[in-house]
């Protein structure tokens, strides 16, 4: 049997079923560059979620959870003059990542991500008011991964993780990439097992 059910008795941690559990696996990379996960309550039931990994995989990160009251969440606080701030998200106006733009500023950057879906992540880009003088970045590096943990709509369509790998490999360098892409790669083919689609 085929399908996306959700696994029986899922690890707290990785959401996998707990015979496929890779929490054991989780890199411990510490950088400059920080992480800050922007995701909707709603994702994080999807035990699809890989945004959340990333934040277990880096130690300068962290997480901040939108969806869960009325009043909103306010990211002001992280408008630290000690980071260059940058919101990834291919809005109109966004830059193209790359080491030239990265060079341009000697200031450790702080990579802001939305994490959800394509309309729960364009909240943030669009909701936020303190965010709205932040700069907007992308890749549009072609995913050429022929296996996805959700179905992609276009040629760069990417996890979150996925994603971030792409970054910070882009900021900090290969290594860190590799090391992300390799873990994502562990959660993809659990999730993938678990829905029959792997031996």
């Amino acid at each position: 049997m085929t399908g996306q059910r959700k696994p029986q008795n899922p690890c707290p941690g990785c959401y996998l079923h707990q015979l496929r559990c890779i929490c054991a696996h989780t890199p411990s990379i510490t950088l400059k560059t920080k992480l800050i996960l922007v995701v909707h309550t709603k994702e994080l039931k999807r035990t699809t979620n890989t945004g959340r990994l990333a934040v277990k995989a880096l130690a300068n990160s962290e997480m901040r959870i939108r969806g869960e009251d009325r009043a909103g969440l306010d990211l002001t606080d992280l408008l630290s003059p000690s980071y260059r701030t940058l919101l990834f998200y291919p809005s109109e106006d966004a830059v193209e990542l790359t080491r030239e733009f990265v060079e341009m500023s000697s200031l450790p950057i702080q990579l802001i991500v939305p994490d959800g879906s394509w309309r729960q992540a364009g909240k943030v880009h669009t909701r936020h008011p303190e965010l709205k003088d932040i700069p907007r970045i992308k890749i549009t590096t072609p995913n050429p991964a022929t296996l996805h943990m959700r179905a992609e709509t276009n040629e760069y369509g990417m996890a979150t993780l996925e994603a971030i790998a792409y970054a910070l490999g882009i900021i900090e360098g290969p290594q860190v990439k590799d090391e992300l892409l390799a873990f994502y790669n562990k959660k993809l083919e659990g999730t993938l097992q678990g829905r029959g689609l792997l031996p």
